[in-house]
């Protein structure tokens, strides 16, 4: 049965004979047509009809003045059964159950579109002069006129006549499409919403009236659940899950339903409709319909000029009124769908018995996903012996959806109390326990598993990468992983893992931004997936360039994959997780070092004039190519273990030196005095230092320097710091020294960091997080007063939360001076309610207020010298050993990794005599002739196993005489002393004389 009512034409539109059309006391047409109408379709010069055995009816409309109808004719469409139909101003599209299109012209000439040959579309839509295609795999395709961007490619692009994909909807699993005057509308399977082309009145809902050149999300339906979407030509209608109607656009007939006739830039909600449950809706040119289901009651609204709205009147109506159906429509038939177009409207319905179709939006294909049984089917065809024609079919449903981001971005997504509807920038939807399920259930079929590489090697990973209007593209990022998972239990190969990489790299920072927050969300276990992923490549790839030892190779996977992996760790490094620093560090990495170090020596050979390497460019060459390998893995730190950051400041580039020549007896007067002129380019070469006295100048071990200066700083300027309770050194809330001698304390400590020399002073933690722009916290105020932070964690965890005062205030002292944490509330109270305020604010007094502008100077001056990008490429902790040192004193290992030269070895008896007296020393002495052999007495942050001594024998000397070191070389000379007491006491007295140039 078919009811329709609006503007005069031919009775029946000669479907049947005019006298066999009904008309019921509301105006209501209807009639039962010879064979059952499909779709129905109204353009502004032509109605089309499909009837159920696919074959299509068209007739013209002549408008001059008052509307009359031609004859209607049918389509001479021998092969293609038409499943659907859309017109548009004066051309149509007609979509065959095979996915075929056709072009109808105006004059009802119909021809296949090229340009969607194959394509296997499922859904079509037309605006007055423009079209819309979604295919099965979701993509999306656009032809006709732009003149307002309805096209959706771009300002300035000309129109198309021959369908163009949309790229810039790539990726999105689309639900579907809808075409108004000069407007587009795309739907996700999640509900959003995105709109382009023509806004003169505010159809696109955006909140203004700016046309869009390209696909924009409406964010003002997000969260909406909206599962359709219909076009007027200037409003528009969507329809949500739960039945709630929103309108926008123009409502100069009141086809808003808003009891105005004023135009909404924005979406609204129908609130008449409210509550209603509507099932399906649509749009006409100036007016709109609703069904609701429970009541079978359709509700009509905007212009009613040519009685469109089915009440026997022509005037315009701002709010939903019911529309009168016949009887037999309502009592004997069942609601397939509403159909509004131009200035008709039209029901089809069908007898309840006969019926089988709940009442949905206008029929629509959804594009392929992925599901538990479709997988069975795949695993079952491909054990099966005598399916040959079953599998190639199988292979191409394998292909379709593995070939397309938008079909598996639509597969997995959480429908678990529809989830997926909540889809924004920092939650994705996926429902990650299903994608692993499938991907696990695949890689147990090797057939499977191969037909599912092939389509994401050629097809997917090429396609992706590309900027996207909505983040739902993005899921594919998150799949991924797994699928490459279960792939790389059964192939070795990179390349795909690669390609995700570049694909990750090139979206755009917004979106990258998106993705971030989307791992950040994470399961551990899933996250850990990602992290092993890149991990195990870029460890591979390191693998093959050591082994290679050429230049030849390409480094610029390697290059993206640790990015990634930087990224990841940037995500990890803000979370509660069970994934560390060490599960993203390369340890192959120091093999490039020792290949490295290994090419030194070789050059190193050809340089004293060896021979035997035959071709010294290639070494030279290969030596270059890892360097700039190294410096490019600078950038992603997390990689590094502490062995090869260290290594890292070996590599730096050493262009010249800067010589400070001292004085011993004014050594800080003179090296402050030398800094403060130095610029930033000198201060950055390799450092001699050279003492003078007496016009006799000597080149001094840069170890000795920095231990003699440093120690003399406290000694020299108490005023400069203060002491902790723990002995740990501060900077003073007023110091009584210029803030310029903090800068050029800067300077010598940037020194020491770039010429690896250790910081003799107890600095605690919070200065290195400050260096790096980490804020300190309470635990780290522990280093300077544990008492106080035991007072402070007490206040913490104080149980009774209704005490509202705590007999304390934010006044505080420290460092004798009285200060108000909260200058802006003199005298303020602690309570219950903000006791964490007062004890942040405490914290953040001692450890940033109160030091911040001589803290400020010490960095600035610390930066002049050092790279910060060199700097932060360590943690907090490892900056402070490499500056400081640790004091993990392991006396055995040092023992054992002891070398020795000429007559000495470990049996000689000089040797057991001066290891058995090394051992009865006391710990402060064996820190002592640690001092004497290496300049330090502190352990190097790799630990002691880093410290080579060599002990040779002192010639022509006596028992007189004392054991000797060089320092720069942790080279003891030791004499052969006959008994260990002597030995003994000469080591002692060697270590407490003075040394070196402070000798008398």
């Amino acid at each position: 049965m078919l009811c329709y009512w609006g503007e005069d034409v031919t009775a029946g539109f000669g479907l049947i004979k005019p006298d066999s059309v009904n008309n019921s006391t509301s105006g209501i047409s209807f009639f039962y047509p010879k064979s059952r109408i499909r779709d129905v379709s109204h353009g502004k010069r032509r109605i089309g009809f499909v009837h159920g055995n696919g074959n299509v009816s068209v007739m013209k409309l002549h408008i001059d003045g008052t509307a009359t109808c031609g004859k209607l004719k049918s389509l001479p469409l021998k092969q293609d059964k038409i499943r659907l139909i859309s017109c548009g101003e004066e051309h149509a599209i007609l979509l065959a159950y095979g996915g075929n299109v056709l072009f109808m012209d105006i004059n009802n000439v119909c021809r296949p579109i090229k340009g969607l040959c194959g394509k296997n579309v499922i859904q079509v839509s037309c605006g007055d002069q423009h079209s819309v295609a979604l295919t099965k795999d979701g993509q999306l395709f656009t032809w006709g006129q732009n003149s307002s961007g309805q096209l959706g490619v771009g300002k300035g692009k000309y129109s198309s006549l021959s369908p163009q994909p949309l790229k810039s909807l790539c990726g999105i699993p689309l639900g579907q499409i809808s075409a108004g005057g000069d407007n587009s509308f795309a739907l996700s399977l999640s509900g959003a919403v995105f709109g382009w082309g023509r806004n003169n009145a505010g159809q696109l809902g955006l909140g203004d009236r700016n046309d869009r050149y390209i696909p924009t999300w409406v964010n003002n339906l997000s969260h909406k659940k909206t599962a359709f979407i219909s076009c007027g030509e200037e409003h528009t209608a969507t329809l949500s899950k739960g039945g709630t109607v929103f309108t926008f656009g123009s409502g100069c007939y009141g086809q808003l339903g808003h009891n105005s006739f004023r135009d909404e830039l924005r979406p609204r909600v129908v609130g008449e409709l409210w509550g209603l449950a509507v099932l399906q809706i649509t749009c006409g040119r100036h007016h709109t319909l609703a069904l609701v289901g429970s009541s079978k009651m359709i509700y009509s609204f905007g212009c009613g000029e040519q009685r469109q709205l089915g009440n026997r009147q022509r005037i315009n109506q701002c709010v939903p009124i019911p529309v009168c159906l016949p009887v037999e429509a309502s009592q004997h038939h069942e609601i397939e769908s509403i159909i509004a177009g131009g200035n008709h409207s039209f029901v089809l319905c069908s007898l309840q018995e006969n019926s089988t179709v709940n009442p949905e939006p206008h029929p629509r294909k959804g594009i392929v996903t992925l599901g538990e049984r479709m997988i069975d089917r795949w695993v079952n065809e491909s054990d099966s012996e005598h399916s040959g024609g079953q599998w190639r079919a199988t292979k191409k449903e394998i292909r379709t959806v593995f070939s397309s981001a938008a079909c598996l971005n639509g597969s997995f997504i959480n429908k678990s109390c529809d989830g997926h509807y909540e889809t924004s920038t920092n939650i994705s939807g996926v429902d990650l326990e299903s994608v692993r399920n499938a991907f696990e259930k695949i890689a147990n079929k090797e057939k499977v598993l191969l037909e599912v590489q092939k389509a994401v090697e050629k097809s997917l990973l090429p396609s992706l990468g590309s900027t996207t209007a909505g983040v739902e593209a993005l899921r594919i990022y998150l799949i991924l992983p797994e699928l490459l998972r279960v792939l790389n239990k059964q192939h070795s190969e990179t390349q795909l893992t690669m390609e995700v990489a570049s694909a990750i790299l090139k979206l755009n920072h917004p979106m990258l931004v998106v993705l971030e927050n989307y791992w950040s969300e994470l399961p551990d276990r899933f996250l850990k997936t990602l992290v092993e992923l890149f991990r195990n490549v870029s460890a591979n790839i390191i693998s093959q360039m050591t082994n290679q030892r050429r230049g030849e190779f390409t480094d610029r996977s390697l290059k993206k994959s640790v990015k990634v992996l930087q990224m990841v760790h940037k995500v990890v490094s803000f979370r509660q997780s069970e994934i560390t620093s060490r599960d993203f560090v390369i340890h192959e990495i120091n093999d490039l070092f020792d290949m490295l170090h290994t090419i030194n020596d070789d050059l190193n050979a050809v340089n004293q004039g060896f021979d035997w390497i035959t071709d010294p460019s290639e070494l030279f060459a290969t030596k270059l190519y890892l360097q700039d390998t190294l410096h490019h893995l600078n950038s992603s730190p997390c990689i590094f273990n502490l062995e090869a950051k260290c290594n890292m400041l070996n590599l730096r580039p050493v262009l010249g030196l800067f010589r400070l020549v001292l004085r011993r007896t004014a050594l800080l007067e003179d090296c402050f005095s030398q800094l403060r002129g130095a610029s930033e380019h000198h201060l950055k070469l390799g450092l001699q230092v050279v003492y003078s006295e007496k016009f006799e100048q000597s080149d001094v071990n840069k170890r000795d320097f920095f231990h003699n200066a440093f120690k003399m700083l406290p000694e020299q300027s108490s005023e400069m710091f203060m002491y902790s309770d723990t002995k740990a050194l501060w900077f003073p809330s007023e110091p009584r020294l210029q803030e310029e001698t903090y800068f050029l304390f800067g300077n010598l400590c940037g020194l020491a960091f770039y010429n690896q020399s250790r910081v003799d002073l107890p600095f605690p933690l919070a200065l290195f997080k400050k260096l790096l722009s980490i804020k300190p916290c309470l635990e780290d105020l522990a280093e300077l007063s544990p008492v106080l932070v035991k007072s402070l964690q007490y206040i913490l965890s104080y149980s009774d939360e209704d005490v509202a005062n705590m007999d304390m205030s934010f006044t505080i002292t420290w460092d004798n001076k009285e200060v108000e944490l909260d200058p802006n509330d003199h005298g303020k109270v602690v309570t219950s309610a903000n006791k964490k305020e007062f004890v942040d604010a405490y914290v953040d007094y001692i450890l940033n207020k109160s030091v911040e502008k001589v803290f400020e100077e010490f960095r600035r001056g610390f930066y002049k010298v050092c790279d910060q990008n060199v700097v932060e490429f360590f943690q907090p902790e490892e900056l402070r050993g490499v500056l400081v040192g640790t004091e993990e004193y392991d006396w055995d290992t040092f023992k054992k990794n002891t070398s020795y030269e000429g007559q000495f070895h470990a049996g000689h008896p000089t040797i057991v005599l001066f290891w058995e007296a090394f051992d009865e020393l006391l710990e402060k002495d064996k820190k002592a002739f640690l001092l004497f052999v290496t300049g330090y007495d502190r352990v190097p942050i790799l630990g002691i196993d880093q410290v080579k001594m060599t002990v040779r024998p002192m010639f022509n000397s006596t028992q007189d005489y004392l054991p000797q070191a060089l320092t720069c070389h942790a080279i003891l000379d030791l004499p052969i002393y006959q008994t260990k007491k002597m030995l003994r006491t000469k080591l002692i007295e060697a270590l407490h004389h003075r040394r070196g140039f402070w000798e008398e």
